[in-house]
């Protein structure tokens, strides 16, 4: 990250970080969203902390902030005056208190997700996946856990034995962002990880032989991969 930062100062960029699942983590003792210049997150009811919709959006900039509290309120500079466009980007009362109900539990549900992850990765060493260490991150939050498959086939095989079962799976990372009609670039890897990437259940209640069941599943899916 204090990479990408250099880089941009030297050439008078702005950084936009896009950590909509990040609530709650560190990088190197800082909170993951005082770096950049701007960082959005997510309140969506998926996300570990949640207000069922909205977000937020952080920075330390003055200049910025000014703008995009006017971007948020239809471009109101008082009663009368306007700079600008603007939407109606405000959360209500009602996600508010959702969010200020969630809010107190949140110690208790990260220690529910890392118990839960720890419990994935037991009956999940026969198979040949690929998921996420945070051990290395402080603060890392556990939103999800998400799994990639050693090819294509093997997935295909894997979510419709999981379907087939009654456990559902997401595949939040397909598409990749780079193919949609308003972007652009050329990103083989995220475009080839996206065909295999799977998020599997992970929720407050989740039982210990729910999980211990979706990884014989796996394994199942795995050695029977579709042709």
């Amino acid at each position: 990250m204090e990479a990408i930062q250099a880089i941009a100062d030297k050439h008078g960029l702005k950084v936009i970080y896009d950590v909509a699942h990040s609530f709650g983590v560190k990088v190197n003792g800082i909170s993951i969203f005082e770096y950049g210049d701007i960082s959005s997150l997510s309140f969506h009811a998926t996300k570990l902390f949640h207000a069922v919709e909205g977000g937020a959006v952080i920075t330390k900039s003055t200049e910025f902030t000014r703008k995009l509290s006017l971007l948020r309120n239809f471009g109101h500079a008082g009663p009368y005056d306007f700079e600008g466009m603007g939407i109606n980007g405000k959360n209500s009362e009602f996600h508010a208190v959702i969010g200020l109900l969630v809010l107190p539990h949140i110690s208790e549900i990260l220690s529910n997700r890392k118990e839960q992850t720890e419990r994935y990765k037991k009956p999940m060493k026969g198979l040949e996946l690929i998921y996420p260490n945070g051990d290395h991150i402080e603060d890392y939050n556990y939103s999800y856990f998400p799994i990639i498959f050693q090819s294509e086939a093997i997935f295909e095989a894997c979510v419709e034995i999981l379907e087939s079962n009654g456990i559902g799976s997401r595949r939040y990372f397909m598409p990749g962002l780079n193919t949609f009609d308003y972007t652009s670039g050329d990103c083989p890897i995220s475009e080839e990880i996206s065909k295999k990437i799977l998020c599997l259940p992970l929720y407050d209640k989740l039982k210990p032989e729910e999980q211990r069941m979706s990884a014989s599943l796996l394994l199942l899916g795995q050695n029977n991969p579709a042709s």
